[in-house]
């Protein structure tokens, strides 16, 4: 055994047992003890509480043996004790650092479920503000349909004041309907767009939510788990938990556990990557429909440019022809009146010729001759009668030109009004109207 003011460094060996044999027992018949032997009758009243010698020995010598038999099953005992309490502290010693080592494993495992979960968050997240910002594009696009849809409407209304002479269903009208028809087109479609824009971005907030919460419960198991890994046995705060022992019923198993996580993530990636898709469907949808509406408001306009010269051209060959009708009224207007001129002269002829007739039917008997004269004078009065009723007959034709040129006139000049009001609302209205179209970058969503 150690001496006392040795310092040891080590936990002593158990001391040996030396080997010695037991006192052999040794059992004696009494004597003179038989049924018939007088031996001691005289001090029979004497013994009768009292043992041999012999008993007594023997007596001694059963407690000799007790007392070595429990002192060498106490030393035994005693070994196998001190051995059975360093096996013991030991194996605590090994699985403790065993269960520390396996929480340091968990440890990294949850760090690394934590670090892809805060990953994906992040991820999804800024592929959320981004989707969001493609929908206020989609709104401002939205919003900027109602001008040209507004503009395009109201040339159709204007159009329809036109006189029934130029309200024909011309090119321009044609591609008016087509851009109405357009702008719709595109208004439900950037409507169905902004809708599956909206619904993405509850499915990103949702599976956001749903990683922001397997996170969150991640982040509270790593601390758990840090801090039972700190834990040693000098630590305060540790105490007793007997029924912390047992599995809950409702516990997870490590490959359940990672499938929960992965899960999350790969949904969250699904949706993140459909973002993605959507966005990139967005940014197409935008670009092509601001392209369609830009050309076919620039085929309007063209169409607009093309039918403005066209009554241009047909207004002034009406002026043209209204310009020799004035002309030719005011000639017309000569001839009637050189006409009547022309049947008043002949007039004084016919006076002449008849009143030469009348005087000459007054001759006396036979002096009333059909002589030459009286032939000529005759045929002169049919002559000029002849005349007349040529000059009347012309002047009633002229009269009927004149009339006819008066309408022509009227026409033409109800025609040119015509054409300078479609001209008016074409050109000063409509045209001037869209001069307020929005520009590609409006209808794309950018301003």
């Amino acid at each position: 055994m150690a001496q006392s003011g040795v310092l040891l460094t080590r936990e002593p060996a158990p001391q040996a047992v030396p080997v010695s044999e037991l006192p052999t027992k040794v059992y004696e018949a009494a004597l003179n003890t038989g049924p018939g032997s007088s031996c001691g009758l005289a001090t029979a009243g004497f013994r009768t509480a009292k043992d041999l010698t012999e008993e007594w020995h023997q007596h001694n010598y059963a407690q000799y043996h007790q007392a070595f038999a429990d002192r060498d099953g106490s030393e035994r005992c005693r070994h196998e004790s001190q051995s059975l309490a360093a096996c013991t502290a030991a194996l605590a010693q090994r699985t403790q650092e065993d269960s520390t080592t396996k929480l340091g494993q968990r440890l990294q495992d949850t760090h690394f479920w934590k670090a892809e979960l805060q990953r994906e968050i992040e991820d999804l997240t800024a592929q959320t503000d981004l989707l969001a910002a493609q929908k206020v594009r989609l709104e401002r696009a939205l919003d900027a349909t109602e001008v040209p849809y507004t503009i395009a409407t109201d040339n159709l209304q204007c159009r329809e004041r036109r006189q029934p002479a130029d309200l024909v269903r011309d090119q321009v009208e044609t591609e008016l309907l087509k851009e109405v028809e357009l702008i719709r087109n595109v208004q439900e479609l950037l409507k169905r767009t902004l809708m599956q824009a909206v619904n993405q971005m509850q499915l990103n907030r949702d599976h956001k939510q749903i990683c922001e919460m397997d996170w969150s419960d991640k982040v509270e198991t790593y601390n758990i788990d840090d801090k039972c890994g700190r834990y040693n046995n000098q630590s305060t705060n540790i105490q007793f938990h007997p029924s912390s022992s047992k599995f809950e019923e409702s516990a997870s198993t490590p490959e359940t556990w990672a499938k929960f996580s992965h899960d999350n993530i790969y949904r969250a990636e699904r949706e993140r990557l459909a973002s993605i898709n959507l966005r990139l469907l967005i940014d197409n949808i935008l670009h092509d429909t601001a392209e369609d509406l830009h050309l076919q408001c620039a085929a309007v306009d063209e169409a607009f440019a093309k039918r403005c010269e066209e009554m241009e051209d047909a207004k002034h060959k009406l002026e043209h022809h209204l310009k020799k009708t004035l002309k030719e009224i005011g000639d017309q207007e000569n001839n009637i009146a050189a006409l009547k001129q022309a049947i008043k002269d002949k007039e004084a002829p016919l006076k002449v010729a008849q009143t030469r007739l009348y005087d000459r039917s007054f001759r006396p008997n036979v002096e009333l001759c059909r002589d030459p004269a009286q032939f000529r004078l005759i045929s002169e009065v049919e002559e000029l009668t002849e005349s007349i009723e040529s000059l009347k007959q012309k002047l009633l034709e002229a009269e009927q030109s004149l009339r006819n040129l008066e309408d022509t006139r009227m026409s033409l000049e109800k025609e040119i009004a015509v054409k300078s009001n479609s001209i008016f609302i074409d050109r000063q209205k409509c045209m001037a109207h869209r001069t307020r179209y929005p520009v590609v970058l409006k209808l794309a969503g950018y301003q």
